[in-house]
């Protein structure tokens, strides 16, 4: 495994981490001796970068990957977050008082004192961020954070952030189908020393060489409102992915691992952090960091794959409260 400096203060993490969404059952079922095993499996891949939150199951998954630490304490450099309210109905709220409750929370249930990186999950807007990166900054000076990140926010958020005190990450969704991090973000990222996290770096779960099935998702799975997995949308998207399969499978590579060497191309700051809660399947793409493309191979893809060839928006209306617009 190679490693990448998470941020410009940051300490080093695996080039590739592991999305931890997975855990709470977003996707199906699981349980925790089924996520140890994963766990155990990014460890034994290098893996040593573990991204979670609050909202993921209510505390499941920080409470899940809290067990496993008991056994392997410091085994994992820790993301997670806060800032979303569920009920009684869904807001966000980036006050003092609530990012400090949530936060105390995430470290009792990962049974830590201390998280190497916080992020807001999403932006109250009517807040001034620079009042929130005053609240982060207090508990970096308190020693509960070594880091504060942002989620799913704009270049001109990061750049007002990043004045009042440098942030370590922005984690915004990005891969082959997700690309308008392209429209400037990434590019803010580096010129400020911001490592960037894509999430959803295979597409939830599209690119892979086992795609998910809409039909047998459970009421509860997201994706079965989301556009891209609503027909017509979705049998497109499946023929456009075949072929960037055929083109990775002739090469000997899986699709996940090479939708992943894609995305770690396209910058030294970039931390993917695909989910699974399997593995098995991290063992398909864990590999992915070592896989070297050449400027042809980069060509290649983008004519498979062009910015902007994935059928439906990436969110419905209801789903899309919340991510910052730009350009």
């Amino acid at each position: 495994m190679k490693y990448r400096k998470l941020g410009k203060n940051g300490p080093k993490v695996s080039a590739i981490g592991l999305g931890c969404m997975s855990f709470a059952g977003f996707f199906g079922e699981t349980d925790e001796a089924t996520s140890h095993r994963c766990l155990d499996a990014a460890l034994d891949h290098g893996i040593d970068f573990l991204d979670t939150a609050e909202l993921y199951g209510m505390g499941l998954s920080e409470n899940i990957i809290g067990s496993f630490l008991k056994q392997k304490p410091n085994a994992f450099k820790l993301a997670t977050k806060g800032g979303i309210v569920i009920k009684p109905e869904r807001r966000f709220d980036n006050s003092r008082a609530y990012l400090e409750n949530a936060l105390d929370g995430s470290m009792k249930r990962l049974g830590v004192d201390y998280i190497d990186l916080y992020y807001i999950h999403r932006r109250e807007q009517d807040r001034p961020i620079e009042e929130v990166v005053e609240t982060l900054k207090g508990f970096i000076d308190a020693g509960k954070i070594g880091g504060y990140g942002l989620s799913e926010i704009s270049p001109t958020t990061l750049r007002r952030a990043h004045a009042v005190h440098p942030c370590t990450a922005v984690q915004n969704e990005y891969s082959l189908w997700t690309r308008l991090p392209d429209l400037g973000l990434i590019r803010t990222c580096a010129e400020l020393g911001v490592a960037f996290v894509p999430f959803s770096p295979v597409a939830r779960g599209m690119l892979t060489d086992a795609q998910p099935n809409p039909a047998t998702m459970r009421d509860t799975d997201f994706r079965r409102t989301n556009p891209r997995f609503v027909e017509p949308n979705f049998s497109d998207n499946r023929a456009m992915i075949a072929k960037f399969s055929d083109w990775a499978n002739d090469r000997g590579l899986t699709t996940s691992a090479a939708a992943l060497a894609w995305l770690l191309h396209r910058g030294d700051h970039l931390i993917p952090i695909p989910a699974t809660r399997y593995g098995e399947n991290l063992a398909q793409w864990a590999n992915a960091a070592d896989i070297s493309f050449s400027a042809d191979d980069m060509a290649e893809i983008e004519t498979i794959l062009p910015a902007g060839w994935a059928y439906g928006d990436r969110y419905n209306d209801a789903q899309s409260v919340g991510p910052e617009r730009f350009c």
